[in-house]
């Protein structure tokens, strides 16, 4: 995937006195004289449709307007957008065109009515406006693209190299018998998992991940990133997930950890901690299948785990790795609810593709609900995250033997 704009967000004007008592029309000439948010959009390819996201800056407009003008798909915001325009050879998208707050997309033949989310800003991370649109039957723009770019969007890329993971240690001597820890904030770049309207996943797990790093690193702990900014490792979910999985399936790393934030019914909450495993009798499916990249993606992925799950049963050294996965998350439910007092859902297995591979103890931590009215503004604290990256760093350091 294309990342053409800077993900750093523009610091907004600062809102002085003077603007306090001002009538309607000053309002819109402040916001015209805010710096222009960047406006390239980031392009991601998913089964069934194409995501488009364009970075909006730190502040969060309104509500978009959508609809059809002159055979072209429009969004408008209350926003000022950097002006840009270009063709988009991708499935379903001939064209993106921006100008003012309008942003506007040339569909190809037989493509349905895209769907559009605006992400708030949180945490450093720009406010975003996600455009997911149809693919076509035949998968191919059918019709011209737009007027040549001014400045040209990038294609995206099918399924780009992962990055080199980041490796965090002491600035004591480092030594080859250090234990090490992969970190896998769950989620991020076009991907941002659960969204409420409290918090957005990608935000908090990589939060708690990069506070739990820092306490590891204390400690003696060399720690594996899997994401240090809000980044994907491939556009594709498949191998984004396969990217992720590989970092832990060499003889150096002790554990891999993969922080997400849970989702459901506003009475939902609480922590669970899973490895992997056969879904205990009568579980949904759709926790792991959500997990797994959601629809279609979410679902093969699942079978093919669960084609792993059932392989693994006779193999003595993989039930062992599991033994050592159970009692991490076992450690890591318990100091978790310790720290935060949680409700406690336990220790669970499920076929999540991420942590497949048994050639190293693995597991999955559901921090929290982002959708529950208690948990999810929790969730979006500085403190509570502290408390989580607290309590998963002690539970690691107790599973290492480590002080």
């Amino acid at each position: 995937m294309n990342r053409a704009p800077s993900l750093s967000p523009r610091r907004p004007a600062p809102a002085g006195p003077l603007l306090r008592r001002r009538p309607a029309g000053w309002a819109l000439l402040a916001l015209l004289l805010l710096p222009a948010a960047e406006a390239a959009p980031r392009v991601g390819q998913h089964d069934g449709f194409t995501r488009l996201v364009f970075d909006l800056g730190s502040a969060t407009p309104a509500a978009p307007q959508v609809g059809f003008v002159g055979g072209k798909f429009t969004v408008t915001l209350q926003a000022t957008l950097k002006a840009e325009q270009g063709p988009l050879n991708v499935p379903g998208v001939t064209g993106y065109a921006v100008k003012g707050g309008q942003v506007t997309l040339g569909l190809a033949a037989g493509t349905g009515t895209p769907k559009v989310s605006l992400l708030p800003a949180a945490a450093g991370t720009p406010a975003r406006l996600v455009i997911d649109v149809p693919k076509g039957a035949a998968g191919v723009p059918a019709a011209a693209p737009a007027k040549a770019a001014t400045v040209p969007a990038q294609p995206a890329a099918a399924k780009p190299a992962a990055p080199a993971p980041v490796v965090a240690r002491p600035a004591s001597t480092r030594s080859a018998v250090r234990p090490v820890i992969v970190l896998d904030a769950g989620h991020g770049g076009i991907d941002p998992g659960m969204v409420s309207r409290w918090v957005v996943e990608e935000v908090v797990t990589l939060d708690i991940a990069l506070r739990t790093r820092a306490e590891l690193v204390k400690h003696g702990v060399d720690v594996v990133m899997v994401r240090e900014t809000d980044r994907h490792l491939s556009a594709d979910k498949t191998a984004d997930l396969d990217a992720r999985a590989r970092l832990a399936t060499n003889d150096r790393v002790s554990a891999y950890i993969s922080i997400h934030v849970n989702s459901a019914s506003p009475a939902a909450q609480g922590i669970e901690t899973y490895y992997f495993g056969q879904p205990l009798a009568g579980r949904s499916r759709s926790l792991a299948v959500q997990e797994n990249g959601g629809s279609s993606v979410g679902e093969a992925l699942t079978r093919r785990a669960l084609n792993s799950a059932q392989g693994l049963l006779g193999d003595i050294l993989a039930q062992a790795k599991l033994a050592f996965s159970r009692q991490l998350a076992q450690k890591v439910q318990s100091r978790l609810i310790s720290a935060t007092g949680a409700v406690n859902r336990g220790v669970q297995t499920d076929a999540f593709y991420v942590i497949r591979n048994p050639t190293t103890p693995a597991i999955l931590v559901e921090v929290g609900f982002g959708s529950h009215p208690v948990e999810g503004p929790r969730l979006a604290t500085p403190e509570y995250r502290e408390k989580l990256a607290q309590g998963l760093a002690r539970a690691i350091l107790d599973f290492l033997n480590t002080k």
